[in-house]
């Protein structure tokens, strides 16, 4: 039996310090966490799959936005496989990561599993700075950052476990384990972009308050490894197997609401 996952998000989003956290962030991250963790694809007894949007600045031209798909199925009695597509704009800066996803699931004894996962795609990276802002018109003439555009592509790798049983689970992962510089001019010495390892560590227990009804905290910290990390903490509960509803906090970013169904 196929599954699908819907998730309506209704959030006050405050402003990410992009030089920091370069992944995409999702208020919503429990739905989409094979994005951020290849242990966790094949995890569940049948295929998943979800598709996510988020603008920040509704109206604002060239506000940042990320379109994601993921999905994953278990192949199998103890592998996962798990691909995912994330689509990242801002301005003239257009990133896309095309993923697949391992797992490998050892049972530890009774209801406690304990998943391995590796995570390998290529990153497309295209800043159209001459098109779209230089083209002549820039106010420092021969800036070698407004000379051209950029389009490059890079390949990445990524790692991550993921223990679980009925009640709670705990991960951790650093989804892209290979630096890259995207704008680096050597003959200047300048360097105007890069991409640097991330990681992510969740956990959740779930609360059986009645037959149908379950309580489910969870958290996410996410931080690259020479910066504050940012902390998320969410609260849903899920009536009857089927229909979710809870809340989401960044501290010191934004608030949230989730429906899931």
């Amino acid at each position: 039996m196929k599954k699908l996952y819907l998730s309506a998000l209704l959030a006050l989003c405050g402003l990410a310090d992009m030089s920091a956290q370069q992944d995409p962030h999702y208020t919503q991250y429990m739905y989409n966490m094979n994005v951020i963790n290849p242990a966790y694809a094949g995890s569940k007894e049948n295929l998943s799959f979800g598709l996510l949007y988020r603008k920040q600045w509704v109206d604002i031209e060239d506000a940042p936005t990320t379109a994601t798909f993921s999905g994953s199925s278990p192949v199998g009695k103890n592998v996962g496989l798990g691909l995912s597509v994330i689509n990242d704009e801002i301005g003239p800066v257009k990133e896309t990561n095309v993923y697949a996803d391992f797992s490998y699931t050892l049972n530890l004894g009774g209801e406690h599993r304990l998943a391995l996962g590796l995570k390998a795609g290529t990153t497309f990276h295209d800043v159209g700075l001459f098109s779209e802002i230089g083209n002549g018109n820039v106010p420092t003439p021969g800036d070698p950052a407004f000379s051209e555009n950029v389009n490059n592509t890079y390949f990445n790798i990524g790692a991550g476990f993921f223990y679980y049983t009925q009640k709670y689970y705990l991960a951790f992962s650093v989804p892209n384990m290979l630096n890259s510089k995207h704008l680096d001019y050597n003959s200047t010495n300048q360097q105007f972009g890069s991409e640097v390892q991330h990681y992510f560590l969740t956990g959740g227990y779930v609360f059986q308050l009645s037959e149908n009804v379950k309580l489910k905290p969870s958290f996410m910290l996410k931080s690259a490894f020479d910066v504050s990390p940012s902390i998320d903490g969410s609260l849903n509960a899920l009536f009857f197997e089927r229909f979710e509803i809870g809340a989401t906090y960044r501290i010191d970013d934004s608030f949230g609401g989730m429906v899931n169904y």
